[in-house]
């Protein structure tokens, strides 16, 4: 079951970094030429190279941006794995997957071009321009909150410690 789930996971996560990719593909053969106007005053889709973080903070550092990535790559792989195969997880068992599909997909773009390619802009907000990998991790970090403030206690997450003994009490 578990290697089943696994590849499935690895699957989901594939599919969702070669859609991001596609839209960044797109972006540079079609945006970079010219803006396109989706909802005027509401949304546009337009070319930007972006060598940061969130809101343009940590320029050209490439190099903390990867490392990053790869803690967060572990960390997401480590909580997957350790999730335990029942329902009331599934939805952070799949919060791994978008993660790490956000994460990568980002990170192929700072390996591949030195930068990341964002294309979304919501016009009456002024709303910093992102992508397809960011839309993941971020609707991932609103889910993740809602089901830790509504559906999740304490002590349901004591099988993550790395200690033996709270690992083996839920398995």
């Amino acid at each position: 079951m578990k290697k089943k789930r696994a590849g499935f996971a690895a699957l989901l996560c594939t599919l969702l970094i070669v859609l991001d990719q596609i839209t960044k593909a797109l972006t540079v053969s079609v945006l970079k030429v010219h803006d396109i106007v989706v909802i005027p005053g509401v949304l546009t889709l337009t070319y930007v190279e972006n060598r940061g973080a969130a809101f343009g903070i940590f320029q050209n550092k490439k190099i903390f941006f990867f490392l990053i990535t790869v803690v967060m790559i572990a960390v997401f792989a480590y909580c997957y794995v350790r999730l335990l195969n029942q329902k009331s997880y599934r939805i952070l068992r799949m919060l791994c997957v978008t993660y790490t599909a956000g994460a990568l997909g980002n990170l192929i773009d700072r390996i591949f071009r030195g930068y990341v390619v964002d294309m979304i802009y919501f016009v009456p907000i002024n709303f910093p321009v992102f992508n397809v990998a960011d839309c993941y991790i971020t609707v991932s970090t609103v889910i993740l909150l809602i089901a830790l403030f509504f559906c999740y206690q304490d002590d349901d997450f004591s099988f993550l410690k790395p200690s033996g003994k709270a690992g083996k009490k839920h398995e």
